[in-house]
């Protein structure tokens, strides 16, 4: 049994971290797919409009409260990026993990390997190990867009943050690459172990299974962007103190980008809440007549 745990755990670690494609990988705009300024651009513009066009024909043929069923698709597609996530997770924790081994001999009397999760020395590149799976995390963006669909399909909504969010993380994972930022090994760390919890709980509610009785979703997306800030600030004061970190003006834009996200998401989570608390309220006041009328 310990023989064959740990060749499973060597094939694991060869084909996340050490296979020939992963360690020689370099981000290139002739080579890598969606790796160019147009490509980005056109994709997200392509997205915000299919979004709306769909919205707003299905408005014109449909009544408001119908829906159009989808059956398995949304649950098998909340299994399959949960599943993502987590290979993703893993792949880049096991790279950084060998990156650090490799490397620490060149900065180890001036970082530490958390610093370095939050600041790359200055003149890194986008190639390598853990800039592979930055690249898989940006292709991957594109498949978290098809929840707006669905939720144009399911719910007959269109939502303003669920466009900003994704249009700008898309944003965000390609800078991540083109300038070699700083800070998104631990962001993807972190983005994708919430987005593993976060999937498995849609695929769970999905093939109705119970749900929980807070909102789940919200609050790990706050938890998420708790930490983000958290560590935006750490890499402000490493830049500072430790003689610079690669690709900060790509960082400065991403914190601003990053700022408007919480604020939105703030701002639909206490009206989440105020909605939730009024339905509460009068849902008590409604109670409380029909006891009166029995009286």
């Amino acid at each position: 049994m310990d023989i064959t745990a740990a060749t499973m755990t060597q094939s694991l670690t060869y084909h996340l971290s050490n296979h020939p494609s992963i360690i020689t990988f370099r981000w290139s705009h002739s080579q890598s797919w969606g790796s160019t300024w147009s490509f980005l651009f056109s994709s997200i513009t392509f997205y915000l409009s299919f979004s709306l066009i769909m919205h707003v024909f299905l408005s014109i043929i449909l009544r408001r409260e119908r829906s159009v069923p989808l059956g398995p698709i949304p649950a098998l597609h909340s299994l399959f990026m949960s599943l993502l996530s987590a290979i993703i997770f893993s792949g880049i924790l096991l790279s950084a993990a060998a990156e650090i081994q490799e490397t620490k001999w060149f900065w180890r009397r001036s970082k530490t390997p958390f610093q370095w999760l939050l600041c790359f020395p200055l003149g890194t590149r986008p190639s390598g190990r853990v800039f592979f799976w930055s690249y898989i995390y940006y292709v991957s963006r594109f498949l978290h867009m098809l929840r707006t669909l669905f939720t144009i399909l399911q719910q007959r909504k269109l939502s303003f943050f669920q466009l900003f969010n994704n249009s700008i993380l898309a944003f965000m994972s390609f800078l991540w690459l083109e300038f070699s930022q700083s800070f998104q090994v631990l962001a993807i760390l972190l983005a994708t172990l919430v987005y593993s919890v976060v999937y498995g709980y849609r695929f769970w509610t999905a093939i109705g299974l119970p749900s929980a009785c807070f909102p789940f979703v919200e609050n790990c997306q706050i938890v998420l962007l708790g930490c983000n800030l958290a560590c935006h600030v750490g890499v402000l004061l490493l830049h500072l103190m430790k003689g610079g970190c690669n690709g900060i003006g790509a960082w400065i834009f991403n914190s601003v980008l990053n700022g408007a996200i919480l604020l939105l998401f703030l701002n639909f989570y206490v009206k989440m809440h105020l909605a939730k608390k009024k339905k509460k309220k009068q849902l008590q006041l409604e109670t409380a007549a029909v006891i009166k009328e029995d009286e």
